[in-house]
């Protein structure tokens, strides 16, 4: 017990494993979903390492699941021989049917893109957080670097002045 220490994790206090911040830049995010993903032993290991990208990940619904494409898992160069990895595999989304509906029913009627904007921690489990979408613009999106860069200008200002 003496010799044993605790190991530390690569991820930071709130959990967060990999983040998409382009996917606020280019969409106006509607709502949020949680699911589960299901992943293989290796793409755990991987991701304990932090060895993922979901810059580019967006979700698909066939046959009444949803799946995350996309996101890339790097392979450990310590991985099995006997097991092949596929970084860039279609992983299924565990989500209720009444969300898969809604989900569809959004993505049909709707025009909503899904997209997957952060991977994270939730006790032993990995999750990936998802919202409808719609795309912006090129107004829109110069609007919000706009709006951002006051933001930042004003804190600049308050803090000088006090």
């Amino acid at each position: 017990m003496a010799g044993m220490k605790k190991k530390k994790s690569n991820q930071n206090a709130t959990g967060t494993i990999a983040l998409n911040k382009k996917a606020r830049h280019d969409y106006h995010l509607q709502e949020k979903f949680e699911a589960g993903v299901s992943l293989q032993g290796w793409e755990l290991k991987s991701i304990r390492e932090g060895k993922v990208n979901i810059t580019d990940a967006y979700v698909i619904l066939q046959n009444g699941e949803a799946y995350v494409v996309g996101s890339r898992i790097t392979p450990l160069n310590q991985a099995s021989t006997h097991v092949v990895c596929e970084p860039e595999r279609a992983r299924k989304l565990l989500l209720n049917k009444r969300e898969i509906d809604k989900l569809i029913g959004a993505r049909e009627r709707q025009g909503f893109s899904i997209v997957a904007t952060a991977m994270y921690w939730k006790k032993c489990w990995v999750k990936l957080e998802i919202y409808l979408a719609k795309g912006k613009q090129a107004h829109d999106k110069r609007d919000t670097v706009k709006d951002r860069d006051w933001e930042r200008q004003k804190q600049r200002v308050m803090k000088h002045s006090v």
